[in-house]
């Protein structure tokens, strides 16, 4: 028999169309090994470990995969530490001929991955297959070989570029040394909140895994030609929600194209442009590594952003909209939904983003952090690309005096069932109503935090003074 093969599993937690796991089968037995490391995250000035959200899809994904791996009599070895130690003393306990590993563009895995080169035993070496994307970043560039900044002209590019690789089968078989490494238990990483339990509403909204993924793409076929009208109504069950399984690996986005390539419905065309942009963020991280913290436009950010920190009133701002208390029915039901959720449906996420940067001029770093901490699908390069885009700072951008008005958001896209859905003390209100209800059948509902007129003043004032300075 062959020398083992190590599969480093991170965010592609699936058997199928697994470029890493497809190559160390075919090569011999394999080590599948998923190490949970919460010091490499740290390394980049803000602490991007897992958050919450994150680490209960992550039980709920490593229990999924470890079934598939057990139904074809093999075993997934869990480790907790730094990747790099962790991943070599393996590979010299076992006698591993390689690692095998899809990229990453995080930073600190890409810092992760050049060190393990060097830390590997002799005889041992770090194979990187490309598996999370459409298409590698870097692949799509201009006519000088330089990365795209923009996003339309890389969206034609790649369009240009297809058809994406062709899908990987799953294993047909399995093998694994006989003397594996001792695994961690999974229950003993604590991953899933006890005291309290606030996870009931993700248990009800979510099925997590591999099989799961494959489900939801089956429903999604069914659905998709409508998307380019469903997408941007809040009330109707019209978005794939195939945002976390992607983020996680449990499904490929190769996988989804080759699913959809003969289709010519306007919904398909929206939704491949929306895989796009998916590799179009790592396509800007790998240009701007810090691009989720950092803005790239050379705005005076402290006199444009009213900062939490610097008083109380600005602190209790922010506080009542990451608790769902603006007093805009649809800002507070996107708020909700994702802390119920851990979710928010797309058009949402920017009418909320929106009304924290513009409308509470509170700086975009805290809207991107909170996402990151609440979401399941919280991606480093998209949530950050997201961000930037709203606030007007990116590469490729919005410009930031354009400034969405929830109330005439929320009517036009009938957000009425969706508010009632996660705003309940407005539920009695009729459709005419809820969306800005009047004073006198509010409730107990907050009164506006500020209003749409004088939130809108303030900010393109505040941006032209700016400008000015």
């Amino acid at each position: 028999m062959s020398n083992p093969q190590i599969v480093w599993l991170r965010r592609d937690l699936r058997m199928k169309d697994q470029p890493a796991l497809h190559a160390a089968a075919e090569a011999g037995p394999i080590v599948p090994v998923y190490v949970l490391d919460d010091e490499r995250p740290k390394q980049e000035g803000a602490d991007r470990c897992f958050g919450g959200a994150h680490r209960w899809w992550l039980h709920q994904s490593l229990q999924s995969l470890s079934k598939s791996f057990g139904a074809r009599n093999g075993s997934l070895v869990l480790r907790r530490g730094d990747s790099v130690s962790v991943l070599a003393s393996i590979a010299d306990d076992t006698g591993a001929e390689a690692v095998h590993a899809n990229r990453h563009y995080e930073p600190w895995w890409r810092e992760a991955e050049e060190e393990l080169k060097e830390a590997l035993p002799d005889g041992c070496e770090l194979v990187l297959h490309d598996g999370n994307y459409l298409m590698p970043p870097g692949t799509a560039t201009t006519g000088s070989g330089d990365p795209y900044k923009i996003y339309t002209p890389f969206s034609k590019a790649m369009l240009d570029l297809f058809p994406p690789r062709d899908e990987l089968p799953e294993p047909e078989t399995i093998s694994q040394p006989s003397d594996m490494p001792e695994s961690d238990d999974l229950s003993e990483w604590d991953l899933l909140p006890t005291k309290p339990d606030w996870a009931g509403g993700f248990r009800e909204f979510w099925q997590v895994g591999e099989d799961a993924a494959w489900d939801r793409l089956d429903w999604w076929k069914d659905h998709i030609d409508d998307y380019e009208d469903d997408r941007n109504l809040p009330s109707e069950d019209g978005s794939s929600k195939m945002s976390p399984h992607l983020h996680w690996g449990e499904i490929s986005p190769v996988s989804i194209w080759h699913a959809f390539k003969d289709k010519r419905s306007q919904g398909w065309k929206t939704y491949e442009k929306e895989l796009i942009w998916r590799d179009y963020a790592q396509n800007i991280i790998m240009q701007f590594p810090r691009y989720p913290s950092e803005s790239y436009r050379d705005y005076d950010e402290n006199k444009l952003w009213r900062h939490p920190e610097r008083g109380h009133l600005i602190a209790e701002d922010l506080e009542r909209w990451q608790k769902g208390m603006t007093g805009y029915p649809i800002v507070d039901a996107g708020m909700r939904q994702l802390w119920q959720t851990g979710w928010m449906h797309n058009r949402v996420r920017m009418i909320t983003a929106s009304f924290l940067i513009k409308h509470l001029l509170i700086d975009w770093r805290h809207g991107e952090l909170w996402f990151w901490d609440c979401l399941v699908d919280g991606d480093y390069a998209s949530n950050g690309t997201n961000w930037q885009w709203v606030a007007g700072t990116g590469v490729d951008s919005n410009m930031f005096p354009r400034i969405m008005a929830p109330l005439s958001q929320s009517e036009k896209f009938n957000a009425a069932d969706y508010i009632r859905q996660y705003v309940p003390e407005l539920a009695e209100l009729s459709d005419e109503d809820i969306h800005d209800p009047p004073d006198e059948k509010r409730g107990d509902y907050p009164e506006k935090i500020i209003s749409h007129k004088e939130a809108r003043q303030r900010a393109l004032d505040a941006y032209n003074d700016m400008k000015d300075s």
